[in-house]
């Protein structure tokens, strides 16, 4: 792609010392932001590749050195790795050994028996075609998107050993495994010498369940790190709901959250975080995300922004990550006042 001079993207000159946090990825060498990009929003064919730019450039400027994908980011399935390519294209080239780039497979892609789940022939296959449409010749980081008790487990840890044997990522994670197969999982590729680098699983206040089901302590003690998603959940723990639905959230679009959700019940438990949030000095949204980074044995937290503002009111997160026994108490108080739907919790 021909680059305007003009236009040529130059990486700021303080992107390691402006205040992000770097964390040991369980017992390897990776060091990873406490802070992650996640593009599963935002950088489809819904969005201007010029907004795409901006945010990357800004999350780049101020440390952020990883980009989480997926095959079926977008939408349509497949655009986040295509404006991720074109984004190495225009911008990155040059910063390819100070990023991190991962990406996943696991959910439906593309038609047939084929294109979904976990067998040898998807994955593989879904790599190649990632790599193609980022213009990348390996990724970081390749994970199982998603646990299918239909294929043997040797089957999808095999294609994991392989595409590192290959070159075609360097290290592999696993995304949303149930407990039992995750040990499986540590085990078979540790005994290949592809030790599993991370675990990727929705962590927020109000969604514990890789807390309570055991995982987390699992993957610590198992020496694999841990990368929370969905740490805001879905916008419930930022401010946009705190005076009811906004004309254009999520919400009310009846998109990934439905209106039904917000009883009267939730949202005193919102505005009952919010409280201790500003007694904190803190947005909503910077104190769910530093909760989620006080959390034993988690690496770093991935979010979505749609603007350089909203990335930049989430970095304020790091300014915080400690909390006093007496305010952790009272988030799990106000936290498990109510349960929420089974919608927003079942992982």
């Amino acid at each position: 792609m021909q680059t305007d001079p003009i236009d040529q993207y130059v990486a700021a000159d303080s992107r390691y010392s402006g205040g992000m946090e770097y964390r040991r990825c369980g017992r390897s060498g990776i060091m990873l932001p406490a802070v992650s990009l996640g593009f599963w929003h935002n950088f489809g064919e819904d969005k201007s590749f010029e907004s795409s730019r901006a945010v990357t450039h800004f999350a780049f400027d101020h440390g952020i050195t990883h980009f989480d994908l997926a095959n079926n980011y977008g939408p349509p399935y497949g655009a986040a790795e295509i404006t991720m390519g074109k984004l190495m294209d225009r911008d990155f080239r040059p910063y390819r050994d100070e990023l991190f780039i991962s990406t996943k497979a696991g959910y439906d892609m593309w038609p047939g028996p084929y294109g979904d789940h976990g067998s040898r022939k998807y994955l593989l296959s879904s790599l190649d075609q990632s790599l193609k449409r980022m213009h990348l010749e390996y990724v970081d980081l390749f994970y199982s998107h998603r646990y299918d008790p239909d294929t043997p487990l040797e089957e999808t840890l095999q294609a994991l050993v392989d595409m590192v044997r290959a070159g075609k990522a360097l290290y592999v994670g696993i995304s949303r495994w149930p407990e039992e197969a995750t040990v499986t999982a540590m085990k078979y590729l540790s005994d290949r010498d592809v030790p599993l680098l991370i675990y990727q699983g929705r962590l927020n206040i109000f969604d514990r369940h890789p807390e309570k089901s055991g995982i987390l302590g699992t993957v610590r003690r198992g020496g694999a790190g841990f990368i929370g998603f969905s740490p805001l959940a879905q916008g419930l723990l930022t401010g946009r709901y705190l005076h009811g639905i906004p004309a254009d959230s999520r919400m009310a679009r009846e998109k990934f959250l439905k209106s039904s959700f917000l009883t009267e019940e939730l949202l005193g438990q919102i505005r009952g975080l919010d409280v201790l949030a500003r007694e904190r000095g803190q947005s909503l949204a910077q104190t769910a995300l530093s909760w989620l980074l006080s959390r034993e044995g988690v690496t770093s937290v991935i979010v979505g922004a749609s603007s350089t503002g909203q990335l930049e009111d989430n970095l304020k997160c790091l300014a915080n990550t400690s909390f006093t026994t007496e305010e952790l108490e009272r988030i799990d108080a106000i936290a498990g006042r109510h349960p929420l739907p089974a919608q927003l919790i079942t992982p």
